[in-house]
């Protein structure tokens, strides 16, 4: 039997105070009391990660190789290191033993009796509770140490302050860095000078040598923004200025997602919570002159500009150094461009050279890019061969009947000489312990056969619902394609926003990456915004496509 672990934790302090090897020496220690063999790859944890979420790398790659039947079962010490949630218990247990994955707990182990599983939805109700009420309490805790003004809403000072070392949260503590507040009295004085933007004050720095708050050479314009906005500088600390969202986008689609982090989105400075009073670096009316000049200047950017018409807006990146392109119009408008941000000047890019790739001329790329939507649209056999190489390769029912045929027929072997075993052994032919070896020979391979068989079942289980997903992207590109040729640039430019995750271009190669929703529920989501990388996406496949333009 080839069995797999998993051990988790929830914060960095406890991956450091060496929980995780706990549970690794508890799980090795019943596996070897067992006889089972553990290879180093079964070995599945993530650390620091909480269980309230899916997204953990060491448990999508325990759920990958359960998908390709690479072991037969799982072992955890608890089923809160498997999911806090309830919910997400009962999907990942019912996920692993429908690929015939065995999912067993050291300190309490479960089987299909009723006793068994309602205790094990009473725990995991009991942790769901445990862990939102533990939240909240931590919520209304720090909510009444703000008021009080007794702790810091900081992990970490403001560029310009430090904090007493034995009492890091302690608003008493707060000091000024004389060199450091001085840095940002000129970014200030700098800022509202006529003609000056954040650009101009990157390359003051820059010309200064000054670094950046972590140490770089050049200054990032959101670093700039940031100081720039903080009230802390006027002596006031906040909390609350922020609360978190869900991100809707994915922050670049030529990298791996990594891991995700709620977006932070502004509050209403009538909700900010008065925290404490620190020394000031800035005055409350040099403040509020340059809050007045960021809103007017941002009014003016660039990101704001919709004069001209770009099919690809923001979809495409550039393939040299994988950054985003955007999108320009000469003067005379007779040319228009997809220029990748890596030419832009260094104190924009932050980087020393730029980028070497040539300019993509828009309308070009804009007709190539739409010609070959329409083609993949109008032959929808070129996305289900795409969803079945994704899904291990063609099937063929004979096939599967042969096989299913042939397991059957030795499952049925098994138990013929297994009778005869022990009508031999009831007729003293052969002594117990030898009726004995033979009869645990013949069950582990009655039991190996029944895995096979339980493969099986998933593969031609995954097929039929492989089969429907073809169906349902075979009615959306009819659907879709009727209304291909009328279609204004305002419906050309929602289609390419729902099928078209990016546009790659290499020189004078064109990469189109598809998004097809395979369900009517995902035909309303952007494929972006899932958050996801192309391997655990449920609804949507994704196809790629090479074209040379």
């Amino acid at each position: 039997m080839q069995v797999a672990i998993y051990v988790r934790v929830s914060t960095q302090h406890q991956a450091q105070q060496q929980t995780v090897e706990q549970q690794l020496e508890r799980l090795r220690t019943h596996i070897q009391a067992q006889g089972w063999d553990l290879p180093d790859e079964y070995i599945f944890r993530d650390d620091g990660y909480s269980g309230a979420s899916l997204n953990r790398p060491g448990l999508d790659r325990l759920r990958d190789l359960a998908a390709t039947a690479g072991f037969d079962r799982v072992l955890l010490t608890d089923p809160d290191r498997l999911a806090r949630k309830y919910v997400h218990q009962v999907l990942l247990i019912e996920e692993l033993e429908h690929k015939g994955c065995q999912v067993e707990f050291l300190d309490r182990p479960m089987s299909q009796d009723p006793h068994d599983q309602l205790l094990l939805q009473i725990r995991g109700a009991v942790a769901e509770y445990e862990r939102t009420l533990i939240t909240e309490r931590m919520r209304r805790g720090r909510l009444s140490k703000f008021r009080a003004g007794t702790l810091l809403p900081w992990t970490r000072p403001p560029y310009g302050y430090r904090l007493a070392p034995d009492q890091p949260r302690d608003p008493k503590g707060v000091r000024i860095e004389p060199a450091e507040a001085a840095i940002v009295a000129e970014i200030y004085a700098e800022y509202l000078q006529d003609g000056v933007g954040l650009i101009k004050v990157a390359n003051h720095l820059a010309a200064q040598s000054i670094p950046s708050p972590t140490g770089k050479k050049r200054w990032g314009l959101a670093t700039l923004r940031a100081v720039l906005t903080n009230p802390a500088y006027t002596g006031r600390v906040y909390a609350g200025r922020t609360r978190p969202r869900p991100a809707k986008l994915r922050r670049s689609a030529t990298h791996l997602m990594g891991r995700p982090h709620d977006s932070l989105i502004p509050v209403p400075q009538a909700e900010w919570i008065l925290v404490a009073e620190i020394p000031a670096i800035v005055s409350q009316q040099q403040f509020e002159l340059v809050q007045a000049k960021l809103a007017a200047n941002q009014s003016f950017a660039t990101r704001h500009n919709t004069a001209h018409q770009y099919l690809l807006r923001a979809l495409v990146s550039c393939g040299v150094c994988q950054l985003a392109c955007f999108g320009r119009t000469s003067p005379n408008g007779e040319h228009s461009y997809y220029i990748c941000t890596g030419k832009d000047k260094a104190v924009q890019n932050r980087r020393e050279e730029k980028c070497p790739s040539r300019f993509i001329p828009a309308r070009q790329l804009d007709e190539l890019v739409w010609r070959d939507l329409c083609d993949l649209l109008t032959h929808p056999e070129v996305i289900a061969q795409a969803m079945q190489r994704a899904h291990g390769g063609h099937w063929l029912p004979q096939e599967f009947q042969a096989r299913q045929e042939n397991l059957r027929r030795g499952r049925a072997s098994l138990d013929q000489q297994l009778n005869r075993l022990t009508e031999a052994y009831l007729s003293g032919v052969i002594p117990l312990a030898e009726y004995q070896r033979r009869r645990q020979d013949l069950e582990q391979r009655s039991l190996a056969l029944q895995n096979q068989a339980q493969q099986l079942a998933n593969q031609a289980d995954q097929q039929k619902e492989l089969a429907g997903l073809v169906a349902n992207v075979e009615d959306f590109c009819l659907r879709v394609r009727a209304g291909l040729e009328t279609a204004t640039f305002e419906q050309k430019r929602q289609l390419v926003e729902l099928l078209i995750d990016r546009v790659v271009v290499t020189d004078g190669n064109v990469e189109i990456r598809y998004a097809i929703p395979s369900s009517p529920s995902s035909e309303h989501v952007r494929f972006c915004h899932l958050r996801t990388d192309y391997f655990h996406v449920p609804n949507v496949i994704a196809v790629g496509r090479g074209d040379a333009s």
